[in-house]
């Protein structure tokens, strides 16, 4: 017996190509979730801000130590610097410096008093730092918003693929049934015609649901910043629906929701901003000291030591007040935009809480709606078989079945995305 092999060396590579083939496991919200904040891209410059307003809090931190400044440097005269002066009635002239020297110091500069300037920068910074994390939570929601409605988007595009497969599956037995039944001469050719017309439509919707399914794993593998065309498996499971009622939930929400929290932190931030830029006309106390160097031969002490306490003050400024003004202006903005974002979150919660109770209610209807539509198809192929309904009746019933099963997925996915819309609301995602 001869074997092939070609054939034996394709053989070899298909099996080699089942062990290693990779096999991908069904995927969870919660680490679909937590792929995305890994790798999404805004979750990554929400991150990085961050990290700015913790390198703006050192930084104010840093005005309240010492400031050493160091620095050199050699000057070449024209002349040689002298004085003047008379001793005994005679003019007599020396020289107090030679025409070239290097000189060089260094001076340590301590901030005692500064009427609040600087306590005020920290805390401005501070709560800037603290709206920039609230801000990391806003971008991690807002992510996991878009991931939970991509999920969801490949699991109804899926079960819609598998609807309508199933739709032509029914209509390829119903079209068997008329060609059996116009061979016996008991329907019309006009029967055959209308079965496979319906049949070639159902074949089309197969074809646009596997491209939306298509289309829904790449959106769903971009959020997770995956290559486009890698496989989508997911698994059915979703959070619960909180178990308060709407005015609790409401509460919730007032307290919660990180977007508030952000401007919040970002009115006192430029309260405290405002604090310390009138702080700056009150006195300025700082102590100075160091060294310093003076090359200079016909000098007795080329170097020394000297400590000094400065007040810097600002009797007339005419800017200060107006920019203190302007800051305060910008706090009093932020509040009026916080005070319509708490409504509009009020209404957020009660939108996503209605639709929670209508999607509920919608399933217990089409879940009924579906049995009643398959029993209606059964008990009308049935009495078509035997003549006593026709092809209309039949392809009628089939639509019916069809568009009840479609109600019922959407039903439930459009209660898990109210459920998700809900917790997000509450800012409990």
């Amino acid at each position: 017996m001869l074997i092939n092999k070609n054939n034996l060396y394709s053989s070899l590579i298909s099996v080699l190509m089942g062990v290693y083939a990779p096999v991908v496991s069904a995927e969870t919200l919660e680490q679909a979730w937590s792929s995305a904040i890994d790798n999404n891209h805004q979750i990554k410059a929400a991150k990085t801000d961050t990290a700015a307003a913790e390198e703006q809090l050192d930084s104010a931190q840093g005005q309240r130590l010492p400031e050493l400044n160091v620095s050199s440097g050699y000057t070449q005269r024209s002349e040689t610097p002298g004085a003047v002066t008379q001793i005994n009635g005679q003019t007599a002239q020396f020289n107090t410096q030679q025409p070239g020297n290097m000189d060089a110091q260094a001076i340590a500069t301590l901030p005692i008093y500064t009427g609040g300037r600087i306590s005020h920068n920290i805390n401005a910074a501070e709560a800037s730092l603290q709206a920039a994390q609230h801000n990391e939570t806003t971008a991690q929601l807002n992510i996991k918003m878009q991931v939970a409605e991509a999920y969801i988007a490949v699991l109804r595009a899926e079960s819609t693929l598998q609807l309508m497969q199933s739709h032509v599956d029914s209509l390829k037995a119903h079209v068997e049934d008329v060609n059996n039944l116009f061979e016996q001469g008991m329907v019309a050719r006009n029967d055959v015609l209308a079965a496979n017309v319906e049949l070639v439509n159902a074949q089309q919707q197969v074809v646009q649901a596997d491209n939306r399914l298509d289309i829904a794993k790449a959106s769903y593998n971009r959020l997770l910043d995956r290559n486009l065309a890698d496989e989508v498996k997911l698994v059915k499971q979703f959070p619960e629906m909180p178990k308060e009622d709407l005015k609790e939930l409401s509460n919730n929400a007032s307290r919660q929701r990180s977007e508030l929290a952000v401007l919040t932190q970002q009115i006192e931030a430029l309260e405290q901003q405002a604090q310390s830029v009138k702080a700056g006309v009150l006195p300025q106390v700082a102590i100075n000291g160091g060294y310093q160097y003076q090359e200079n031969r016909y000098q007795a002490a080329e170097s020394m030591w000297l400590v000094n306490a400065g007040v810097k003050w600002k009797l007339f400024d005419g800017s200060t007040r107006h920019q203190s003004d302007a800051i305060s202006r910008q706090a009093i903005s932020l509040k009026e935009q916080r005070n319509d974002l708490t409504s509009m979150i009020g209404l957020e919660v009660r939108q996503a809480w209605l639709d929670c109770q209508e999607t509920q209610k919608r399933i217990v209807v089409t879940s009924q709606a579906i049995e009643q539509a398959d029993e209606n198809l059964k008990v009308t192929t049935d009495s078509y078989q035997q003549g006593l309904s026709t092809n209309t009746d039949v392809l009628k019933a089939e639509d019916l079945r069809t568009t009840s099963h479609d109600n019922f997925n959407n039903a439930n996915y459009d209660a898990a995305l109210a459920i998700l819309r809900l917790r997000r609301a509450i800012g409990v995602l």
